[in-house]
């Protein structure tokens, strides 16, 4: 990253770390080697969570651009850039079951999405 991380998150087999970063992107990083494997690119400004799904194929990413994107793991494609909140986005989570994200906000909210 260029700038400050802002967030880290192991996928759940331990083997990469996602990461967000002041930096608009997301990485993901062997974690045995601490190789970058993928940068992902999309958000317009900070990123400031990150998550990955409870099966590792997907992460989920919050930013100061008011969205949370959705990201293939394997491939890094953004599937989905969810829109709704009206200020920056400061956390984001999957549901242990992977069907739906839950975002927090700096507009006093908390949304539910389909994942």
């Amino acid at each position: 990253h260029s700038e400050t991380v802002t967030s880290v998150a192991f996928s759940p087999d331990g083997a990469r770390i996602a990461s967000g970063s002041r930096d608009k992107t997301v990485r993901v990083w062997d974690a045995a080697t601490g190789e970058c494997v993928a940068t992902l690119e999309g958000h317009s400004d900070k990123v400031s969570s990150v998550a990955f799904s409870p099966d590792g194929a997907r992460i989920a990413s919050g930013a100061w651009d008011m969205t949370v994107r959705v990201w293939d793991a394997a491939t890094g494609e953004c599937v989905a850039t969810l829109e709704g909140h009206s200020d920056v986005v400061r956390s984001v989570a999957f549901s242990m079951d992977g069907a739906r994200i839950a975002s927090g906000s700096r507009d006093k909210t908390v949304r539910v999405w389909d994942a």
